[in-house]
């Protein structure tokens, strides 16, 4: 991973993730935990280790703060809110408001912004930082020399315990011609400083999907290939029918399903369909992630792995060598920050204390921050049916909800299955501008057990969106008023009165 342009900000950046004068410590005798990566998962359990007082070495290969940081969730947030902005004034007519003619993005300016933001975040994961929290910060590629102790650049750190966070890469699906045409990933897709005309995005993902989006507004013509039915294939039908809409709205002509049989490297690129060829100047690769497994030299240090889904662990995130624990992207089909900084939490608990807090525990929301975002927590309706849990459903559309028709933002809505014959949630989806936020309030409700009654005795400003939250808990107190009850009620309150 190499940031590109080499201005200002990148400079900067790299000063606090990989300082260019760094100079690895002198390791100890033996360390309470070695942490493999400096991603997220691996910056929260040293930083919690650490301070619980444990000797703590944390090695990275690249660069402090991961992918998230560096190459995913802080540059692609930074340029989707230049998206919004952009769509804001194509948009602004119908809110009354005249915009100047000639308006445009300047491109240049959109990616100098994301890097001097990316910079001003980076502190929080600098060397320096990790440093001063009296963590033993390593830079070097990381190999186990057997089952209590790694190397690093020539030096042996012994541990008690270990936490292997290591992390994903970009997958490269096997295209003849790809590697012949070039292709941008998100490792590489935001050092660009030059807007491309035209764009093909391979993988209709949540990766895919966002920059589709993003740069369709910036103005680039975007074909987004998904080999699947739909874009967005793990999320609910109708929440990807809503995001697909509003990508073919923003411009992104969508081609599912369907697999890109070659690429040739002409004035561009062409990638060829069953039937159809596709002109671009740039090719986005966004066909999932891949676990760093390679050379940790695992077998010798008893860890089980495989390629595919990475390092296999229990339910207490714990390895086959029962002094090694791993976390995030690495062992985890959630792969998500937050997700990545819970199981951290918990394996800092595993690894130092007798304890046995659970994976399975866990409630991990996600949201894939297109616009509109779409949230889920749970179960989706089909995943219930297979675990032969019966559910009913409650669905609140906001063209029905007063913000979001003063907002002008009526394409969604809130989506909860309650476990049938009570109101406890066994899952939920939301689509909205900012579902993001608001499936917070219905995690809250699954982690704490609270049902769909509590979430309709709690107060919601008016107007917000989050009313449709209080209005699918309307929508089960009204299935408990039967005609029996509906007929009890009258005549007590008749008799009552």
């Amino acid at each position: 991973m190499e940031h590109q342009p080499a201005d200002v900000h990148n400079l900067e950046l790299l000063r606090h993730v990989r300082p260019p004068d760094w100079r690895n410590p002198r390791p100890r005798d033996r360390y309470d935990l070695v942490v493999v990566g400096a991603g997220t998962a691996g910056l929260v359990t040293a930083a919690g280790a650490s301070s619980l007082g444990a000797r703590v070495a944390l090695v990275e290969r690249f660069h402090m703060g991961g992918d998230c940081l560096n190459a995913g969730c802080v540059p692609s947030k930074a340029l989707l809110a230049t998206a919004r902005a952009v769509a804001g004034i194509r948009a602004c007519g119908k809110f009354g408001i005249e915009a100047p003619p000639g308006a445009r993005v300047n491109f240049e300016a959109v990616m100098e912004r994301m890097r001097r933001l990316r910079t001003d975040i980076s502190p929080n994961d600098s060397a320096d930082r990790f440093r001063g929290l009296g963590v033993d910060v390593f830079f070097g590629e990381a190999s186990f020399k057997g089952p209590g102790s790694i190397l690093v650049a020539g030096a042996e750190l012994p541990f008690r315990k270990a936490v292997i966070a290591s992390g994903t890469r970009p997958a490269v699906p096997p295209i003849p011609g790809l590697a012949e045409a070039g292709f941008l990933t998100n490792e590489t897709v935001f050092n660009r400083t030059e807007l491309p005309r035209r764009l093909a995005v391979i993988g209709a993902g949540p990766i895919g999907c966002e920059l589709a989006q993003a740069f369709a507004r910036f103005g680039s013509e975007v074909t987004l290939i998904g080999s699947r039915p739909h874009v967005l294939p793990r999320e609910d039908p109708d929440a990807a029918a809503f995001v697909h809409a509003a990508l073919v709205q923003d411009g992104v002509r969508i081609l599912t399903p369907a697999t890109t049989e070659r690429i040739e490297k002409s004035a561009g690129s062409v990638l060829h369909m069953a039937g159809e060829a596709i002109h671009a100047d740039a090719i986005l690769v966004a066909a999932g992630r891949v676990p760093n497994v390679e050379g940790l030299n695992l077998a010798v240090a008893g860890v089980t792995h495989d390629g595919k889904l990475g390092v296999h662990v229990n339910d207490r995130l714990q390895t086959s060598n029962r002094r090694i624990f791993a976390a995030g992207d690495i062992c985890s089909a959630y792969k998500f920050t937050h997700a990545a900084d819970a199981m951290a939490r918990l394996v800092v608990q595993n690894a130092l204390f007798p304890t046995k807090g659970k994976m399975s525990r866990l409630i991990i929301p996600w949201c894939t921050y297109t616009d509109p975002e779409v949230a889920h927590v749970g179960l989706h309706e089909g995943e219930a049916k297979e675990r032969g849990i019966a559910v009913t459903t409650f669905n609140q559309e906001l063209r029905h909800v007063d913000r979001a028709i003063l907002d002008g933002e009526t394409e969604g809505f809130v989506r909860v299955h309650v476990r049938r014959g009570t109101d406890k949630l066994v899952g939920a989806t939301v689509v909205a501008r900012h579902a993001g936020d608001m499936i917070a309030e219905l995690t809250l409700a699954m982690t704490a057990g609270l049902g769909l009654k509590t979430l309709g005795r709690t107060i919601h400003p008016y107007p917000t969106q989050a009313e449709a939250i209080r209005k699918t808990a309307d929508a089960y107190a009204r299935t408990r008023l039967t005609p029996f009850m509906h007929w009890l009620l009258s005549k007590w309150i008749r008799w009552f009165s």
